[in-house]
């Protein structure tokens, strides 16, 4: 193809068009100069034997050069590459190292161009062309095209930074700082040395941040880098870690020179106030710290253990500084915690979280009110992990929620089942904003008018009072799907009593502390009684947990105390009473059919337990 060849569409004769809303066109013609030109690509042939170089007519634009005679040759050109610059157009020719086979030999290299006349920044091109080789191997010609890139580089170079330091402060940032730090333990332990880690947190940034917005706590956390890099040694490392907090690493480090080190950081980060926008801002720092390799020997042991450090170190003072030391219990604790986590997600992928069933009962009739739903897990031995033993380790590893959507599922499911029953679920802290718990609650109860009224959702007091505004909306919020809601617990968190009318809950079940002694310990009963009497006149029904025996039963009824539940009504049980009479039944049917003679089954009745009411299947 010429270089204005005429290209001719093939649904088009003569370049005509056929549509009458399209206007006529002339025939396309393709000008490879003038592509070129519009795209910022200069052309060029390069005569290697006569080192003759000759360029497009944009070249002088493009390159910003008043004359092209300084690039007329290999030779004149190699001396507008930048001196510092490591590549060139002649090393990706002479020295490419790949040979021509016959169709010549593709290349592609970037360098810095340094024009006559251009002040600033050097001007960086790509070069993308293919050279040919002579009778002996040798290049002989290559021609390519060169395009501008500086603005390409600049972006590249721009995101490489980001991707290994931190923006705000110039350090390393947590990516790049535990790829020093894995260099570092690995030469630590090959030399027989030892070095340190701090993670080190600034104190109350998200006070500052609500009393002055977040530029001036950026502006207060790049202050503190500062302050940390000048009083730093010149082998130690800083990078960022997250927000608020900075990791240092400290070569060639005993324990107790970690600890002067990190006395040294926060004298420096507490030395006057640091000068904002917004005005000065006083800041302290807290700090923990671990020895390399004694007590750690991998990046995940060094960032968990200076972790922990430093939540006792914060748990102290403001400015504080704590060295990790093991700790058998905590060790212990930690192995506990692994293995619980780990029953957590299996018991949940192989589907044995189970219920327990442990019955409400009205003071006066004793008759049950209500179950509470309690979650066990079934271990792959087939014995049983109660909650107590899972709550406090799934809360703090997350896991919860998980537990909380299962279970609900779990209750839902049961309550179908047995139109009949009556029951209560907790949840915890972590999944009273849950979208997903809220939309599994919402999704069970579509279709099924009858559920939301014999549902009963519990919530502790400790966690109610975390924060009162957003419990009164997850209480308005269950009620305005048809469930009632109960007070779990009162009385462990002490809440005011004018924050319980706040609430707008339904129930209030007493701690089971103030009850299992309530007929040997008067200040237990000055409790119960006051509550009881508040309880009623502010219209909330009462239920009395733990309660052990009948003198303590007559109490809570003298003192009207609506429900009962504990050890005198009836422990949690895997097997409910309407489970049991349910297998007895279809253990009838299943007889029946064995001795009739026409093998029907024999038509099951139903059963009433006192609580629930089910058709045997």
């Amino acid at each position: 193809m010429t270089r204005n060849e005429t290209i001719a569409g093939p649904a088009v004769a003569g370049g005509a068009s056929t549509r009458p809303d399209v206007p006529e066109i002339g025939p396309l013609v393709l000008d490879a100069g003038a592509i070129l030109r519009s795209v910022g690509d200069v052309p060029y042939v390069w005569d290697i034997a006569s080192d003759t170089l000759a360029w497009g007519d944009n070249a002088a634009d493009v390159l910003g050069l008043t004359e092209v005679e300084a690039m007329a040759t290999g030779r004149g050109f190699a001396r507008l590459v930048a001196p510092d610059c490591p590549t060139s157009r002649f090393d990706a020719v002479m020295r490419s190292g790949t040979t021509d086979a016959g169709g010549g030999a593709p290349y592609v290299v970037q360098y810095a161009l340094v024009p006559p006349g251009r002040s600033g920044e050097p001007l960086w091109v790509e070069d993308v062309g293919r050279w040919f080789a002579g009778p002996h191997g040798d290049p002989v010609r290559a021609h390519g095209v060169v395009r501008v890139i500086t603005e390409r580089r600049a972006r590249e170079e721009r995101l490489a930074y980001l991707s290994r330091y931190d923006d705000l402060t110039g350090e390393m940032n947590r990516w790049h700082l535990t790829e020093v730090l894995a260099i570092t333990i690995e030469e630590t332990v090959r030399c027989r040395e030892s070095c340190g880690f701090l993670l080190l947190a600034v104190d109350n940034v998200g006070r500052i941040n609500e009393a002055y917005g977040y530029e001036v706590a950026d502006e207060v956390v790049a202050a503190v880098a500062k302050r940390l890099r000048a009083r730093m040694r010149g082998g130690d490392h800083l990078g960022r870690f997250s927000g608020n907090k900075f990791g240092i690493i400290l070569k060639n480090c005993t324990p107790d020179d970690i600890k002067v080190a990190a006395e040294r950081l926060l004298a420096g980060v507490r030395e006057g106030v640091v000068r904002t926008n917004a005005g000065p801002v006083a800041v302290t720092a807290s700090v923990g710290g671990v020895t390399v390799p004694r007590h750690a020997r991998t990046v995940h042991d060094v960032l968990f253990r200076s972790k922990e450090a430093l939540e006792i170190a914060q748990s102290k003072r403001c400015g504080s500084f704590h060295g990790y030391q093991p700790n058998v219990e905590r060790d212990a604790l930690r192995r506990a915690s692994v293995r619980t986590s780990d029953q957590i997600i299996t018991a949940l992928n192989e589907r044995r979280v189970r219920i327990a069933f442990e019955p409400v009962v009205g003071t006066a009739s004793r008759a049950v009110a209500f179950h509470e739903c309690l979650m066990r897990i079934r271990r792959s031995d087939g014995g049983l992990i109660g909650a107590g033993d899972i709550v406090p380790i799934a809360e703090r590893l997350g896991l919860m929620r998980l537990l909380d959507h299962r279970v609900l599922e779990l209750v839902l499911d049961e309550m179908k089942r047995v139109p009949s029953l009556r029951a209560s679920v907790n949840v915890s802290p972590g999944s009273t904003g849950d979208a997903d718990w809220w939309e599994a609650l919402a999704a069970g109860l579509r279709g099924h008018p009858d559920l939301a009224p014999r549902l009963v959702i519990e919530i502790t007091e400790t966690a109610a009072i975390q924060d009162i505004d957003e419990t009164r909306g997850f209480v308005a919020r269950a009620k305005d799907l048809g469930c009632r809601v109960a007070i779990d617990d009162f009385g462990a968190g002490y809440t005011s009593f004018r924050n319980l009318r706040k609430l707008g809950v339904d129930i209030v079940k007493i701690d089971g502390a103030f009850v299992q002694h309530l007929a040997r310990q008067q200040d237990d009963r000055a409790f119960v009684q006051t509550f009881l009497d508040l309880a009623r006149r502010l219209g909330l029904e009462t239920v009395a947990e733990w309660v052990q025996d009948e003198e303590s039963a007559a109490l809570l009824a003298a003192w009207g105390c609506d429900y009962l539940q504990g050890k005198l009504i009836g422990l949690a049980t895997l097997d409910p009473p309407w489970a049991i009479e349910s297998r007895a039944v279809e253990s009838r049917a299943i007889d029946s059919r064995a001795t009739d003679p026409r093998g029907a089954v024999a038509p099951a009745g139903r059963l009433v337990d006192g609580a629930c009411t089910v058709a045997a299947r």
